[in-house]
């Protein structure tokens, strides 16, 4: 051991002596006992209110930013809802599918000349078939750009029900 762990092994020898000769208990002096009893006792009204911490300061922007946040998040929220469910974008349109779309405008303005109310009631499941037959041509335009003979059953068939509908209307009398 050298000398300066025996210094510090002497020094500690003493601290710890020290301390142990201290009281294991204080007491306040019987003075300090008395002070407290007697206020313990005095009547409620007479003690000193305990002040409260003041309250803080209410900051004004926190509600207005508050607000602000569930308004951009319901926006926010509102816009990827409606991407989620909307239908992907549709690829561009093959030039048959634009000359099917030419078609069927012609076709609906040739059709909203006529009056439909006047077509005579044993045309009309004829013609909502050939709607159908037409419906579906245009869905397998769509499937298969390609095939232009779709092209021409698709004027084939707006002409025939342009017809259909024209003599039901010359049947009962009515001018087209």
């Amino acid at each position: 051991m050298n000398r300066h762990d025996a210094d510090h092994e002497h020094e500690h020898d003493e601290l710890a002596a020290r301390l142990r000769q201290l009281p294991a208990e204080r007491l306040p002096p019987a003075t300090a006992w008395q002070g407290i009893a007697a206020r313990l006792r005095e009547e409620p009204r007479l003690r000193p209110a305990v002040v409260a911490a003041p309250a803080p300061r209410r900051r004004r922007w926190l509600p207005i930013a508050a607000t602000a946040a569930v308004a951009a998040l319901a926006l926010l929220g509102t816009g990827r809802w409606r991407e989620l469910h909307e239908q992907p974008p549709s690829p561009p349109e093959s030039p048959l599918e634009v000359q099917a779309d030419a078609l069927a405008d012609q076709y609906r303005q040739a059709i909203a000349a006529i009056p439909q109310d006047t077509v005579p009631a044993e045309l009309v499941p004829a013609l909502h078939e050939l709607d159908a037959s037409a419906a579906g041509i245009r869905s397998a335009i769509a499937q298969s750009p390609d095939a232009g003979f779709l092209l021409g059953q698709l004027r084939r068939t707006y002409a025939l029900r342009l017809e259909l509908t024209r003599q039901g209307l010359a049947a009962a009398g009515l001018a087209t």
